[in-house]
């Protein structure tokens, strides 16, 4: 069986067996081109040559009580980070201008801690509502654990959609949290469709997990069916649980791409947090299996600047598929 096998079941909307997910995951390092150019295939078809950009607000860090093993921000990590409560709304607007500045098509505002307060929600509808006047970008948020009735004042407000990683297979979860269950991830992701807002959920790769749990993980997405899938790869950050696992190379991360390109074909894939640490110099290889990138950093972790990101994506010969024309307040990066 061949690579390009793998291309054409997907093209029919056919799954891989889990056998077939196990050979993409164990291709051989010299046969990477060719697994590459397979899962090019799929993403051309659907997604043509363009990129989406996204960018980030950390709008409220540290503090969390959850245990969450990978981050920074969790309730057992000693890592120095700024810790700080929700942003003014100012600076959530103006985080949206930076977003648009850097021709990004969605602004994701993100807050640490375990669900969101009534307050929190109320100030983030409210900023919500401000960007929607004067910015035509979407706006996603990732809050944490939520109700229908909180997903349904986000949607009133604006929001066009929410974020709610599974993180991991169900079996392994348990290892990289205990505060909250897989379960509990599952059912904030039904809040949140029963709401009408659109679906962005992924994973992370690197925390120590088998190639079963990232074929399971892949597997449970087809089920959830997110209208966006970001791809983290750890980033080890000291002072976390996880700090010492750095086992990653950008081959390992390439096949993982290629694998949920071959088994959610029609669905946005993002090169998420630990792009720059762990693809290194074979990040533009990345948008291969890959439609969709952040710019400008993560939650806690520096990352590639926008112009650095327009660079790659122009000398791959790929075009960015939302470049904001009109004059914004803020054209700082």
């Amino acid at each position: 069986m061949t690579y390009t096998t793998f291309a054409d079941k997907a093209l029919n909307d056919e799954p891989l067996t889990r056998e077939e997910c196990r050979s993409v995951l164990a291709t051989q390092d010299d046969e990477l081109l060719a697994l590459l150019h397979a899962a090019f295939q799929v993403r051309s078809k659907y997604f043509g040559r363009t990129v989406r950009l996204q960018m980030l607000q950390n709008a409220k860090s540290g503090a969390c009580q959850e245990d969450c093993h990978y981050c920074s921000q969790s309730s057992i990590s000693t890592a120095p980070i700024d810790r700080y409560n929700l942003l003014p709304q100012q600076q959530m607007i103006e985080g949206a201008r930076q977003a648009a500045a850097s021709k990004a098509q969605r602004y994701c505002i993100v807050i640490s801690g375990r669900s969101p307060l009534d307050r929190e929600i109320d100030e983030i509808a409210r900023a919500v509502r401000s960007i929607k006047q004067e910015i035509p970008i979407q706006i996603c948020c990732s809050l944490g654990l939520m109700n229908e009735p909180q997903a349904k004042r986000l949607k009133a407000a604006g929001v066009d959609r929410v974020n709610h990683n599974l993180n991991t297979s169900e079996a392994f979860h348990s290892s990289i949290c205990t505060t909250h269950t897989f379960q509990d991830r599952l059912a904030t992701i039904r809040n949140v469709r029963a709401a009408g807002l659109e679906i962005c959920s992924g994973g992370i790769v690197g925390m120590g997990e088998k190639n079963e749990d990232v074929i399971e993980l892949a597997m449970a997405l087809r089920d959830v069916k997110p209208d966006s899938i970001p791809l983290n790869t750890l980033h080890p950050v000291a002072g976390t649980p996880l700090e010492n696992c750095d086992q990653l190379t950008p081959q390992r991360c390439l096949k993982v791409l290629c694998l949920f390109r071959f088994l959610h074909p029609r669905t946005e894939i993002r090169i998420a947090g630990g792009r720059e640490h762990n693809l290194r110099s074979l990040q533009p290889l990345a948008l291969y299996p890959a439609d969709s990138v952040f710019v400008n950093g993560y939650l806690t972790t520096p990352g590639a600047p926008a112009p650095e990101v327009w660079g790659m994506i122009k000398d791959l010969g790929f075009t960015i598929e939302v470049d904001y024309q009109q004059p914004v307040a803020s054209q700082s990066l």
